[in-house]
């Protein structure tokens, strides 16, 4: 899994280079994104439902819960967290069901920055130590702090070892037009993710897509965010009202397979918050599948922001061995 920014190849380099006009100014910036086709929104949906009426059975779902489970980013970032807390997450993360060691990892535990060194610790006392250490900066959920704040807050999360960087971009600079404000913070904070004698933090850049308004904003924010050098892309905190839906996933990967496409640089999507249940989370992969094809359906490029998806996905899991479904009692309580 990668953990540090990718070393480009010179043909995508020359192609991001040739690209570097379209942030030279915010005036350019804003005819760049403007600039982009506008979306259609009944399509968008029309396209995100029919994806959402595919089915898979049998083996084809048993892999499909267990990749789903290798993707999930276990989550807690609550004020109320402890550092019992995230280490009982981590524990669970390692093996979601002590009782089948054949149940893969999770790629990742969420946790706040003052909690990275537990969880940190915790995974590799535990045998954890392929999985992910993500930690959310710059001012979580809301982004309402100065810059200098943003990125004390980032170099504090990798300094305490975490292995991914989940930002939030500032929705009023870019509501308001200003996008070379947001651009700059994001450029900022990716390079407060480099790391003295080690590969840099991966950056994932979180929109709060149920706060930009339209589908056009969120394609914007998409390209704004791949052409500062974002990871991964990443709809929502999980903290307001609408959260990850999948017209919106739909439109974000097909923002990262247009920009790989004139680019030759490839990121990463996460759809986070809302999602529950198993069939939510094979429609996105599903639709992972179609839009993208296989190069995306790995943990590298596709992952779930989630708390409670894991537990649906260990019951389905095991009534497709056993034939019986366990109830909410088999798993533990996040």
């Amino acid at each position: 899994m990668p953990s540090s920014v990718p070393a480009y190849g010179a043909e995508a380099a020359a192609r991001l280079a040739s690209m570097a006009d379209a942030t030279a100014s915010d005036a350019a910036l804003r005819r760049f994104l403007h600039g982009l086709p506008g979306v259609d929104a009944v399509g968008l949906q029309a396209r995100a439902a029919t994806l959402g009426t595919r089915s898979i059975k049998t083996t084809a779902k048993a892999y499909a819960i267990d990749l789903a489970i290798s993707m999930i980013d276990l989550t807690t970032l609550e004020g109320a967290d402890t550092p019992g807390k995230v280490r009982a997450l981590c524990a669970k993360g390692v093996h979601p069901d002590p009782t089948d060691r054949s149940v893969p990892e999770v790629a990742a535990i969420c946790v706040y920055p003052d909690m990275v060194a537990t969880a940190k610790d915790a995974l590799l006392q535990g045998g954890g130590a392929e999985v992910r250490v993500a930690s959310v900066a710059t001012a979580f959920p809301a982004g309402r702090a100065a810059l200098p704040v943003k990125l004390a807050d980032t170099r504090d999360a990798v300094a305490a070892g975490a292995d991914e960087i989940d930002m939030v971009i500032d929705r009023g600079a870019f509501l308001s037009g200003r996008y070379l404000e947001v651009f700059d913070e994001i450029r900022a904070v990716k390079e407060a993710c480099a790391r003295e004698g080690g590969p840099a933090a991966h950056l994932k850049v979180i929109f709060e897509t149920g706060e930009l308004q339209t589908y056009d904003n969120v394609r914007r924010a998409s390209w704004l965010a791949m052409l500062a050098g974002a990871d991964f892309i990443k709809t929502s905190t999980g903290k307001v009202a609408v959260n990850a839906t999948p017209p919106v996933t739909l439109l974000m990967l097909e923002a990262v397979r247009d920009f790989r496409a004139a680019t030759g640089v490839q990121v990463g999507v996460k759809p986070a918050g809302g999602i529950r249940t198993t069939k939510d989370a094979i429609k996105y992969l599903v639709m992972v599948n179609e839009t993208l094809g296989e190069d995306w359906l790995t943990a590298d490029w596709f992952r779930f922001g989630a708390s409670s998806l894991l537990n649906d996905l260990l019951m389905q899991r095991q009534k497709l061995d056993t034939g019986r479904y366990s109830g909410p009692d088999y798993v533990t309580v996040d």
